[in-house]
């Protein structure tokens, strides 16, 4: 297990290793004993980010002229699907024949490659980039300790990986048939926000090598279900954000693409309207601060006010100004001020358009150019 913490939000939460430093100290291993031929029960793994790792060697198994064996995936207090599988590999003697020495691919559950703008090409093993170095480097130790210089194959697979993978957001990236083999620093830090903006540029790249220009862009699964059921939007032409509705501006400006129409609960929106960009609650929560500040300016009365500051919910804020007719006025000004910060964000570089909705009241407003760029996605 590995020791290392950080602090979160004043929690103490323990780190993980990826599975891409898994399949490196499984490989490492394989080709010690395979080169070698005694048993490895434990190796040392260094990773990208400096951290070394002491890793167990679980389900040897050998064969003629091949050797496989596993390290179970650890997500420390990170919620990871992939946590608790075994990362196998098996190295095995390859004849010359005028390919690189050292090839690796994916085996059973390990998914493969199926749509352009990932990392790896269409067809391809999901091992990306930097596991497939840290797999080839630990397997170059083996040959370097016992001066091997022919050829050898690493494939490594995850025997619980299809089933498992269908929980992850391979099938939506194009990755079918199991899960990727990943990381870029060897260790999973939980709640990594970096690793979730990350997901934000991969989906996006998906996306728009799909052909798209324009892109609906969700925070959450309440704006998924309400574009499909209210604007027939496929969810498969969309994509999530979370909380970080700047960040996946600045992505997708700097990917190129022509505009963005977000499509989002009131609850998060309204924070937009203060030009707060990451709407995570930690960050800030002046929901109704905003909402009482538009209706003010919409004319809504003082008891009015009053009430919208003390409303639990921006569903109950919303039935207070329905009730006293300040729904309307108010929703217009908050869509000019969400307009407006979204321009702002993106520097007018990019058309950027948004809709916002209520779980109890539907639609609530929109911003100037919603309308087209809707039916510009919808493509009728």
């Amino acid at each position: 297990m590995l020791e290392k913490y950080v602090m979160k939000q004043n929690k103490k939460l323990r780190c993980g290793y990826t599975t891409g430093s898994c399949a490196a100290a499984a490989a490492k291993a394989a080709a010690f004993m395979l080169l070698g031929g005694s048993e490895v029960t434990r190796v040392d793994l260094m990773t990208p980010k400096g951290i070394l790792l002491q890793l167990d060697i679980q389900d040897i198994n050998r064969g003629e002229g091949w050797v496989s064996c596993a390290v179970e995936k650890d997500g420390g207090d990170d919620p990871d699907a992939t946590s608790g599988l075994l990362i196998c590999a098996r190295v095995e003697y390859r004849e010359k024949d005028g390919r690189e020495r050292l090839l690796v691919d994916g085996g059973e559950g390990v998914g493969r490659v199926t749509l352009k703008g990932l990392e790896q090409p269409v067809g391809a093993a999901a091992i990306n980039q930097v596991p497939r170095q840290m797999i080839k480097e630990a397997v170059s130790e083996a040959c370097e300790a016992y001066e091997y210089r022919g050829n050898l194959n690493i494939t490594v697979s995850v025997p619980d990986g299809r089933r498992i993978g269908e929980k992850t957001f391979n099938p939506r990236l194009g990755i079918q048939g199991g899960i990727s083999i990943l990381g870029t620093t060897g260790i999973v830090e939980p709640m990594s926000e970096a690793a979730l903006i990350k997901s934000i540029e991969v989906e996006m790249k998906v996306l728009i090598s799909s052909g798209l220009e324009y892109l609906v862009v969700i925070p959450g699964n309440y704006g998924t279900v309400f574009s499909r059921e209210e604007f027939q939007i496929d969810p498969s032409r969309s994509m999530k954000c979370s909380n970080y509705i700047g960040d996946t501006i600045d992505i997708a400006m700097g990917l190129g693409v022509k505009g963005i129409l977000f499509i989002g609960h009131i609850g998060k929106f309204i924070k937009l309207s203060g030009g707060i960009m990451n709407t995570h609650s930690r960050n800030a929560d002046c929901r109704m601060e905003l909402l009482a500040s538009a209706a003010l300016k919409a004319g809504a009365p003082v008891e009015k006010l009053r009430e919208l500051l003390e409303a639990p919910t921006t569903d109950d804020g919303v039935r207070i100004l329905k009730e006293c007719g300040y729904l309307k006025g108010t929703m217009e000004i908050v869509m000019d001020r969400i307009g407006f910060y979204l321009d702002h964000r993106c520097l007018g570089g990019m058309e950027t358009e948004a809709v916002t909705f209520s779980n109890v009241y539907g639609i609530l407003g929109q911003t100037s150019g919603a309308a087209a760029m809707l039916k510009g996605v919808r493509g009728f």
